[in-house]
Order: structure tokens, then C-alpha cells, then sequence
């Protein structure tokens, strides 16, 4: 564990704080053979959009490795070790051709699995590329996305569906992608994080989603067999509106609509999105998404949800440092603290329960590969649909007499709703 910083007691007393502890390397750090690292390679990494791969390579940068990706002339996508195992040339100025991709130097000709076609300049005789094959990684596409799995061969799980892919009434399109000059973990752990809708969403900058987030919720968190929920229950009016965002081991974060108000009844309703953060090395972070668009155009989803060039709101910086300060949102917020955020200068409170846990269980996995065990979070039978609990329910429960006494009635509801999809996940059921 991390070493923490002296716990100030007094006024002015910054010169004894001016030591920053080292970062919490176990949790952070994701290059080869590092703890976080090897953890997260065991589980099916997004790469990039298939829409990327067009008649040029694509340079990309996944768990602190150099890649490049590419499809080849017979549709099939490769992922492979950026660098030509010849002379080092980079292969994201490679030909892609019929089959494979041709490094510009000297035209050694690579298969998507890293086997060398052909060695141009060698005698006719050489066995050469029969001997050595080049670095590449198996990719699965996906609904518009290619995943990359980076970890050891032997190991390699089953690609995991979940529940909310197979939504009745839903389609599912790729939306975003973009960059945080940050570590993962500080992004993925702000979904744990539901005070912060109401005060950096919509007290400090203005209601980037709907008035109602301006409530402070009263908050309950709960494991799931795929990781964490957060419960944040509201009042509105007769209603309680409770809404409940998931972290999925190791870095899925499943995100409920952003413009629920609260004022009309509805049961269980499932995500607005599905969106990878994706470590590219210990300060580079990529976010990138599934949107869940309603068939009826605009009757559930918003109709600028269903373009993906739209990108949601609070999510990028702003156009200049003042707008910033003016207006910050959650790039402003998790970028701003440092590209690697020290737990030892943290002081966690009550609210911050989420955040703890997660953490928790983060470590809990990394340890588990490293004893040799699957984590959590980590499914092998291909063929099974995996329950998730991303959703915002609105259900109507009358005040109670006292404000105590209806703050205690939304946590025992919110509380109640959660066990009850866990031990009946509603979408689970709809897909099947």
C-alpha cells in the first residue's frame, strides 16, 4: 500500500505537506509486467472503431504497447507489434494489400496472425520467414468495434456479451471516441462517484443534464457478480427516482440516461451507454462507446443521442483555459488531478464509499492472476449472456412524515430495487 502524507491540524501549515507520495503503482501501472498491467490483459481490450480501418494502417497505442491495426484486402483485421522485426521500420507506413500488410522498407509481407508471407531480397532458398513469425494479438469485431485480446495465449477467455447488447426495442451504434492526458483509474472511478452530478454537473456549471441532478441523492453501493453499482435515489415530487450506474470489471462503465427527470413512473430501464476506459499507458486514456439508441426515434432516446458525431455533454475540455476555470467539467476535473492522482494526499469521506470499494476490487483481481485464479469479472463460456444493472427506475412512494425519516425511505428503496434486479437481472430475462 501507498504511503500517505501527514495529516494536517493546523492553519498554514503547507511546509509540512510539500512531500507528494508515489503513486499507488499496483493500481495504476499498465505496461508489461506490471501487476495492473497483466491483470487487464486478461480481459478483451477495445482497440479502435472498425470505421478507422480503412486503406491505411492505424498506429495505436494499447496498455503501454505500439501496435498497428489494419484490415487487409480480405476484410480480415490485424493487430500487430508496430515496429518491422527486418530493420524496425514502422509498419504504420506499411502497404496494406491483399493479404497482410507490407512493411515500405523492404517488403516483408506479414499475415494478421504474425506469420511472414514473404521475405523480398532473401535467396529463394531462405527459410527465414518459415522460422520467425512477427508479434500480433487475436482481435474479435463487435457491433463497430474491434477488441484486442494481449494477454497469454493459453489464457484467452471467451469474448463476453452482456445483457444490455441484446436490449428489445434498442439498437446499439458506436458513438465517441477521445483522449484523457490521465490514468484510467481516475476516470473509471468517477463513475462511483454521484455527488459530483449534482455539484461539478449542475451547480458549478449550469444543468449539463437535467435540473433534477442538482439534488444531492442519498447513496447506497452494492457488489454485483460483475462488480459495483452505485444507488443515488432522489425525491420528485410522489416519486422516488433512483439511479443506478455500474463499473463492469475491469474498465466497462454503463451509464444511465443523462436526461431523466424523475417525474414519471417507469420500471427498470437499462443504459444510455457502454464505454470502455482504456489504459494506452500509465498517463494516456481512451474512452471509447456503445450507444444504446431507441428504435422509436426519439420517443425514449434523445434524436441527437442517435448521432454519433454529437459528443455528450461535460465530457471534453473546454476551448480555452478560462472557459475551463468557468465551466469545468469532467475532463477538467479528473485530468487536473496529475497524470497519475496520488491516493496518499486523498482524504475519502462517507461519499466516497463507491470509490474504496472499487479500488478494493481492482486489487482483488490483479492478485488473483497473479496467484494464478480468474478475477472477477473475467466469463468463459462463450455462449453465456452476462447480467448487468446499469439502469434509472422511477417508482411512486409517497413522502414520509419527516425529512429523516423519507431520507431513510430512499436508501431502503433504492436498496430494495437493486437486490431485486440482482437476483433477477430484468435485462437478462428480456434477452432471453
Amino acid at each position: 500500500m501507498v504511503k500517505r502524507a501527514p495529516f494536517l491540524k493546523s492553519r498554514y501549515s503547507g511546509y509540512h505537506h510539500r512531500q507528494v507520495p508515489q503513486e499507488d503503482t499496483e493500481l495504476t501501472h499498465v505496461g508489461p509486467e506490471t501487476p495492473c498491467g497483466e491483470y487487464m490483459r486478461r480481459f478483451w481490450q477495445p482497440v479502435c472503431y472498425s470505421d478507422d480501418l480503412k486503406d491505411l494502417p492505424l498506429k495505436v497505442r494499447i496498455l503501454g504497447e505500439d501496435l498497428v491495426a489494419f484490415r487487409d484486402g480480405s476484410g480480415a483485421v490485424g493487430l500487430l507489434e508496430l515496429h518491422c522485426p527486418h530493420r524496425g521500420t514502422s509498419l504504420e507506413f506499411g502497404l496494406v494489400g491483399a493479404k497482410g500488410i507490407r512493411c515500405c522498407y523492404h517488403g516483408w509481407l506479414f499475415d494478421v496472425d504474425g506469420a511472414i508471407l514473404e521475405t523480398p531480397g532473401e535467396p529463394a532458398t531462405s527459410t527465414l520467414k518459415d522460422r520467425l513469425c512477427h508479434g500480433a494479438y487475436p482481435v474479435h469485431e463487435y457491433s463497430g468495434i474491434v477488441f484486442a485480446y494481449m494477454g497469454p495465449p493459453e489464457e484467452k477467455p471467451a469474448f463476453p456479451t452482456y445483457d444490455s447488447y441484446h436490449r428489445p426495442g434498442y439498437r446499439m451504434i458506436p458513438g465517441q471516441k477521445y483522449f484523457y492526458p490521465c490514468n484510467w483509474l481516475q476516470i473509471l472511478e468517477n463513475a462511483m462517484d454521484p455527488v459530483h452530478t449534482a455539484f461539478l454537473h449542475t451547480i458549478v456549471s449550469g444543468a449539463v443534464f437535467t435540473d433534477e441532478f442538482g439534488v444531492l441523492p442519498e447513496l447506497e453501493f452494492a457488489e454485483t457478480p460483475v462488480a459495483i453499482i452505485y444507488i443515488a435515489t432522489r425525491r420528485v415530487g410522489d416519486n422516488i427516482w433512483a439511479r443506478m450506474v455500474e463499473n463492469v470489471l475491469p474498465n466497462l462503465q454503463q451509464v444511465a440516461p443523462i436526461w431523466e427527470t424523475g417525474h414519471h413512473e417507469h420500471p427498470f430501464s437499462g443504459p444510455m451507454m457502454s464505454r470502455w476506459i482504456v489504459p494506452l499507458d500509465d498517463t494516456n486514456t481512451m474512452l471509447i462507446e456503445f450507444r444504446h439508441v431507441s428504435e422509436t426515434a426519439g420517443v425514449v432516446t434523445p434524436d441527437w443521442f442517435a448521432d454519433p458525431s454529437i459528443m455528450l455533454p461535460g465530457q471534453l475540455g473546454a476551448d480555452t483555459y478560462e472557459k475551463g476555470q468557468r465551466r469545468p467539467g469532467d475532463f477538467e476535473a479528473q485530468v487536473s488531478q496529475r497524470p497519475v492522482a496520488v491516493h496518499g494526499l486523498e482524504h475519502l469521506g462517507t461519499t466516497d464509499r463507491g470509490v474504496t470499494l472499487f479500488r478494493k476490487q481492482i486489487r482483488s483481481g490483479i492478485r488473483a492472476v497473479k496467484a494464478g485464479k480468474d478475477p472477477v469479472g473475467l466469463f468463459r463460456d462463450g455462449g453465456a449472456m452476462i447480467p448487468t444493472y446499469c439502469n434509472d427506475t422511477v417508482v411512486r412512494v409517497p413522502p414520509a412524515k419527516t425529512l429523516e425519516l423519507d431520507k431513510k425511505l430512499m436508501r431502503e428503496t433504492g436498496r430494495r430495487l437493486a437486490e431485486g434486479y440482482i437476483a433477477a437481472p430484468p435485462l437478462l430475462a428480456a434477452a432471453e
